[in-house]
């Protein structure tokens, strides 16, 4: 989800970069005339429109490949009815092109949004799809155990991230502070390790994982486990913390219920993978995630642990299509793995205060290396 970036994170080594997309300030789909010879959408982004070259695609797999030049971080997403997101890119850096590739298998109306600096609503306009498009899995007999063996993942993740919520939150109406800050970032870990299925749905992660300095609509509150976080850690537990406890459960339960029926598609799968890293980057790597408990290594360590999830999901695939790059990604999961590691304390890990600067540098490089092999995968998965 949108959040501030801090300008540590602008600098190359710290960017997982990503991409945007969006049609000018006006909103009429103007732009810049045609498409690229390959079928792909050309998008110019800035800091105040974007000029996307074709307004239309028919159903299938859609590319859009994005230059930013503005002079702000900023991302892109194309968003389905009820602003679920059918695939998203964050912190593209000025000067960036970033690709984003996209099934969509339904006609209809959707919608771009590209949002400099990373927050808000962004710059939106309607973008149609025409036709209909058989859905990759249902066709492809590997596609489709791939994204049968991630939804067994995410359903195993919810299974626990439930339970997990409900003793954190009978925790923290019970008072018991210490008890419940051993358990803030446990319960976190089954949320993290999926974000993207939970992202997907939009009204539900800005009230589960909203920051207090989040852009918000009229009457809307600073809600979820950042705002627990905070009672816990800086303010004290207040009168209405236990509400707050309770609606993030009911929230969780309502995630519970809706992942029962999504459809994933296995390019989102492949973005997933990388939407997980691109959240190393944006938050675990510079302490924004969890400012005020310190736990960010948890963080990243179940963002880690979800992408390499989906990646093994989608691995028959990558072995028929590419023999050169699973191995790449097993080198890179498998060093990030080793440094994190080196973090341990006990069943968790250091608080994020405690790492030197040169560790955090470690850190970027690690997440960078894997981020690249990790952006080739939905490629792959939708090559002949």
């Amino acid at each position: 989800m949108s959040r501030p970036i801090p300008r540590s994170l602008l600098a190359p080594s710290a960017a997982v970069a990503t991409l945007a997309l969006l049609a000018g300030c006006s909103g009429s789909g103007g732009g810049a005339p045609g498409g690229a010879a390959d079928g792909s959408i050309a998008v110019t982004a800035t800091d105040t429109a974007c000029q996307v070259a074709k307004n239309e695609a028919p159903a299938g797999h859609i590319t859009f490949n994005v230059t930013n030049k503005g002079n702000k971080v900023t991302e892109f997403y194309l968003y389905g009815t009820g602003d679920r997101i059918m695939g998203e890119v964050e912190n593209i850096g000025p000067g960036l092109t970033r690709k984003l590739i996209v099934e969509v298998p339904d006609g209809g109306t959707y919608t771009t949004a590209c949002k400099p600096g990373m927050v808000g609503d962004g710059i939106r306009a309607p973008f149609t799809v025409t036709g209909q498009a058989a859905r990759s899995a249902d066709n492809n007999t590997r596609l489709a155990e791939a994204t049968g063996s991630y939804k067994r993942y995410v359903n195993s993740q919810i299974a626990a991230l439930v339970p997990k919520t409900q003793e954190f939150v009978d925790t923290v109406k019970a008072g018991k502070v210490e008890e419940a800050k051993a358990q803030f970032p446990i319960a976190r870990t089954y949320w993290e390790r999926i974000e993207p299925v939970a992202e997907s749905f939009g009204d539900l992660d800005p009230k589960v994982d909203g920051r207090e300095d989040d852009d918000r609509g009229p009457g809307e509150q600073f809600t979820g486990y950042h705002r627990l976080e905070k009672d816990l850690w800086v303010d004290g537990l207040k009168p209405d913390s236990g509400a707050i406890a309770d609606q993030l459960l009911a929230d969780i339960k309502d995630l519970e219920n809706r992942a029962r029926t999504v459809e994933l598609t296995p390019v989102q799968l492949a973005n997933g993978a990388k939407e997980l890293l691109d959240e190393v980057a944006t938050g675990k790597i510079t302490g924004e995630e969890d400012r005020y408990s310190h736990t960010d290594l948890w963080d990243f360590k179940a963002n880690v642990e979800g992408s390499q999830a989906a990646v093994a999901a989608l691995r028959p695939v990558i072995d028929e299509k590419d023999k050169a790059l699973g191995p790449r990604l097993d080198q890179q999961f498998a060093n990030v793995e080793k440094l994190l590691e080196g973090y341990r304390n006990g069943d968790g890990f250091r608080l994020y205060t405690t790492l030197t600067p040169e560790d955090t540098k470690k850190m970027s490089d690690a997440v960078d290396a894997l981020g690249e092999p990790v952006s080739k995968v939905a490629g792959v998965v939708t090559s002949p």
